[in-house]
C-alpha cells in the first residue's frame, strides 16, 4: 500500500497536490506560480517607457537645436577644397640638366625648381655682347671722324679767307696794270699776267668755298653714320636683353610659395616651350567651392560666416567666410551647356558655385588639401544682412 502511494506521488504532475499534503502547503505554493506571468509584462513596459522617454528627449533636443541654430544654417555636401594651383611649364627648349626639389616639397617664391641645359643660351648671350661691343666701337670711331671733319671745315673756311684775300690783291693788280698799259707804262704781257692772276684768284675762292661745302657735307654724313651705328647698337642691346631673358628661362623658379606636386619630368627629359613640369599648390590660400542649390541662394550673401566640416577630419570644424557667388550656374560653364528649348523638358534643380574663403589661421595649418570633400554650412545670422 505504501509502495502504491509512493508511485502515485512520483507520477503526479509537478503542479498537482501531493497526497497527504495539507491545504496550507498548497496555499503557500500558489503565489509564485501566479506572479510569474506578470513579471515579463512589467519589464517590457519599463523598457518601452525608457525608449519613449529617450526618443522624446532626443526629439526635443533636435527640435531645440533646429529652432535655435539649424534653421539659420544653409548646408550642402557638394563642396570641395580648392586652390589656385600654378602649373609650371618650360619656356626654353633643351634637356633638363637638374631638378632642385623633391616631390611634395615645400618651396618659397623665387626658389629654383629645375634647370635646363644653358650652354647654347650662354653662347647666344656672349655673341650678342661681342656684337654690341663692335657696334659701340664703330660709333666711337665715327665720332672721332666727325671731329676730324669739323677740323677740315675750319681749315676750308680759313682757305676761303686766304683765297678771297688773294683774289682782291690780284684784282687790284689787274686794274693797276690795265691803267698803266693805257699810258704805255706797262707791257701787254704784264697785263695778261695780271688778268690770269685775277681769274686764278676767283677760281681759288670758288674752289675753297666748294671744299668748305664738301667738308660740311662730310660732317653731316659722318653724323648720320654715327646715328645709324648708335641705333644699330640699340637694336643689338635689345638682342642682348632677349638672349639674357632666354637664358633666364633655363631656370624654372617658383612664382609663389607652395608645395610641389605632380612632377612630370626627370633629369635628361627633353622639354619645349609649354611642356608641363610640375604643379605648385599654395596651401596657405586654399578655399572651398561649395555648389548650392538654386533654392538655397535666396539669403546667402558675401561676408557670411561658414562652418566647414571636412570628411578627412571628423569632429573638427574650420571657419570660413562667403567670398563671392558665381555669376552663373555650373552647367553654364560646362563644355556643352544644356539647351532647354526642346519639346521634352524636365526641370532640374541647378547648382551655383559659392566661393568660401578659409580662415588664414586654419589654412596655414596645411591640413586642407585641394580635392577633399567637405560639408559647408552658411550661417545666415552673420554677414551684412545677419540678424
Amino acid at each position: 500500500m505504501a509502495y502504491r502511494d509512493e508511485k502515485a506521488l512520483a507520477e503526479a504532475p509537478m503542479g498537482a497536490t501531493r497526497p497527504g499534503a495539507t491545504s496550507a502547503g498548497s496555499e503557500a505554493a500558489d503565489p509564485p506560480n501566479a506572479a510569474a506571468p506578470t513579471r515579463p509584462r512589467s519589464r517590457k513596459r519599463v523598457v518601452l517607457s525608457v525608449l519613449a522617454a529617450v526618443v522624446l528627449a532626443f526629439g526635443a533636443y533636435e527640435g531645440f537645436r533646429w529652432w535655435t541654430e539649424g534653421r539659420f544654417l544653409v548646408s550642402t555636401d557638394d563642396a570641395y577644397v580648392a586652390a589656385d594651383m600654378t602649373i609650371l611649364a618650360a619656356k626654353a627648349t633643351g634637356y633638363v640638366a637638374s631638378i632642385e626639389v623633391a616631390p611634395n616639397q615645400r618651396v618659397e617664391a623665387g626658389q629654383v625648381i629645375a634647370r635646363i641645359d644653358d650652354v647654347d643660351y650662354r653662347l647666344a648671350v656672349q655673341s650678342a655682347k661681342d656684337r654690341l661691343a663692335t657696334l659701340s666701337a664703330t660709333a666711337e670711331r665715327i665720332g672721332r671722324q666727325i671731329e676730324a671733319a669739323q677740323a677740315q671745315v675750319a681749315q676750308a673756311s680759313a682757305q676761303i679767307d686766304a683765297a678771297r684775300a688773294d683774289a682782291v690783291r690780284t684784282a687790284s693788280d689787274f686794274e693797276r696794270q690795265s691803267r698803266l698799259s693805257q699810258s704805255d707804262y706797262s707791257s701787254k704781257a704784264r697785263v695778261e699776267q695780271a688778268l690770269a692772276d685775277r681769274d686764278r684768284g676767283v677760281a681759288t675762292v670758288k674752289g675753297a668755298e666748294a671744299a668748305l661745302l664738301a667738308a660740311r657735307a662730310n660732317v653731316a654724313v659722318l653724323r648720320a653714320q654715327k646715328v645709324e651705328a648708335e641705333r644699330t647698337a640699340a637694336e643689338q642691346q635689345t638682342v642682348l636683353a632677349r638672349a639674357e631673358r632666354d637664358l633666364s628661362f633655363t631656370e624654372i623658379r617658383a612664382p609663389v610659395a607652395g608645395i610641389v606636386g605632380n612632377r612630370a619630368v626627370e633629369i635628361g627629359s627633353y622639354v619645349q616651350p609649354g611642356t608641363r613640369l610640375a604643379a605648385l599648390v599654395p596651401l596657405e590660400s586654399v578655399h572651398v567651392d561649395a555648389n548650392y542649390k538654386e533654392t538655397q541662394l535666396a539669403r546667402i550673401r558675401p561676408g557670411q560666416s561658414v562652418r566647414i566640416e571636412v570628411d578627412a577630419f571628423p569632429g573638427r570644424d574650420f571657419a570660413g567666410v562667403v567670398e563671392s557667388i558665381a555669376p552663373a550656374s555650373g552647367a553654364q560653364f560646362s563644355l556643352l551647356p544644356p539647351e532647354n528649348a526642346t519639346g521634352n523638358f524636365t526641370k532640374i534643380v541647378q547648382r551655383v558655385p559659392v566661393r568660401v574663403k578659409v580662415d588664414p589661421e586654419a589654412a596655414r595649418l596645411g591640413l586642407l588639401r585641394p580635392g577633399l570633400s567637405v560639408v559647408a554650412k552658411v550661417d545666415l545670422r552673420t554677414g551684412p544682412d545677419g540678424r
